[in-house]
């Protein structure tokens, strides 16, 4: 009889793993409908406050319908990030390419084109000193680049173009849907876990959406405001044209996105660029260039600061309800998994691992401890 019971718990578990086995190798095999589902919660989250506050609006008494309000919310956020990539963009790559037309009434003393052909010669074998290496160097990747058929970039675009039209689509499709009933991802979810576990499946999910919805906003004001305030900077004290200092401060509060290293690349980035555009567009005081360059840093880095001090507090640890420390482990446990995307997904990968673990675990020593002491 026992061996009959430990015959059946193994059938069991092996039949559980069987199960599960087949739900990776679904998700796996569907992964691009899963990223389309998963991005399209996103949404979501961050569409949910705008109907709520939309629902609040009335005309004698009487609200829109649900639909037309979240066709008027998708409408929303896909327009600013239209405007984002129809209208930013555009004035990075200007600012790219005002940045590489050098003039001599710009450059100073020692011409820039002769130092870096000076320094290649020095570095590349067989290189006469003097010599135009920098022309070379552009002569040989000409090369290259003729034998590539138009045909074939015209195609590769094409289907860049189509896939990214089918993706956006079908986020903003899954995307209605979510944002018209806040419930129907619980809902779902819920439908494919066991009855004994459901309705704690369901709060787990209210309370996941709950702080993904606040983290994803706060990250949207956060890198408004960081993009705002060095926008001022550039454009108020280290006097850059209002078009270069929007693009250029855009850009900084993009990779702000990306914890640690982030910041730090958007400064570098940020103090070249306006370095370069300052003697190949002649804009910013007129100044020497290192005096120039350390401006740009400090309002850079005092931006910056805000942003540790005023921001993040605010974000990280208030909207997902997490230690500073803690937080950071994990992003950097993250980023030696995955990269910079790891980094950015760790903060709500790790939500949704937390608020599992606190509904699920609530009685382990370690998740208990780190639930109560945040």
């Amino acid at each position: 009889m026992e061996t009959q019971s430990n015959v059946n718990k193994l059938a069991g578990y092996l039949l559980k793993l069987g199960a599960l086995a087949a739900a990776v190798l679904f998700c796996w095999y569907f992964r691009s409908v899963l990223v389309y589902v998963i991005l399209a919660f996103i949404v979501s989250l961050i569409g949910q406050p705008l109907m709520r506050l939309f629902r609040k609006v009335k005309i004698k008494g009487r609200g829109a319908p649900d639909w037309l309000l979240a066709v008027l919310t998708l409408v929303l956020i896909f327009a600013v990030l239209l405007f984002a990539v129809t209208q930013v963009f555009p004035v990075i790559a200007m600012i790219i390419r005002d940045a590489s037309l050098f003039s001599d009434m710009h450059l100073p003393e020692g011409n820039i084109l002769d130092n870096v052909n000076g320094w290649l010669a020095g570095i590349i074998p067989g290189m006469e000193s003097g010599s135009d290496a920098l022309g070379k160097i552009l002569d040989y990747l000409k090369g290259l680049t003729s034998n590539i058929s138009l045909t074939g970039i015209i195609g590769s675009v094409a289907s860049v173009v189509a896939g990214l039209a089918i993706g956006l689509f079908s986020v903003a499709f899954i995307s209605f849907f979510f944002i018209k009933d806040e419930t129907l991802f619980t809902r779902i979810v819920a439908a494919l876990t066991p009855d004994r576990v459901e309705a704690s499946v369901k709060a787990a999910i209210e309370d996941i959406e709950h702080l993904l919805s606040r983290y994803f906003i706060g990250l949207i004001l956060e890198m408004t405001g960081v993009a705002l305030l060095d926008f001022l900077g550039l454009w108020v004290i280290a006097r850059i044209d209002f078009v270069y200092a929007a693009g250029i401060a855009f850009l900084a509060g993009i990779l702000n996105i990306i914890p640690y290293i982030g910041p730090i690349i958007g400064e570098v980035l940020g103090v070249l660029l306006c370095v370069v555009l300052k003697y190949g567009a002649g804009v910013g005081l007129d100044v020497n260039i290192w005096v120039f360059a350390g401006i740009v840093l400090v309002i850079m880095l005092a931006v910056q600061l805000v942003d540790n001090f005023v921001y993040q507090p605010l974000i990280y640890s208030k909207s997902i309800q997490a230690s500073p420390l803690e937080i950071f482990i994990v992003i950097l446990m993250a980023s030696h998994i995955g990269g910079a995307v790891g980094m950015l997904a760790a903060i709500p990968a790790y939500t949704v691992v937390r608020v599992i673990a606190g509904r699920f675990l609530q009685d382990n020593k370690v998740v208990k401890r780190l639930i109560n002491n945040t």
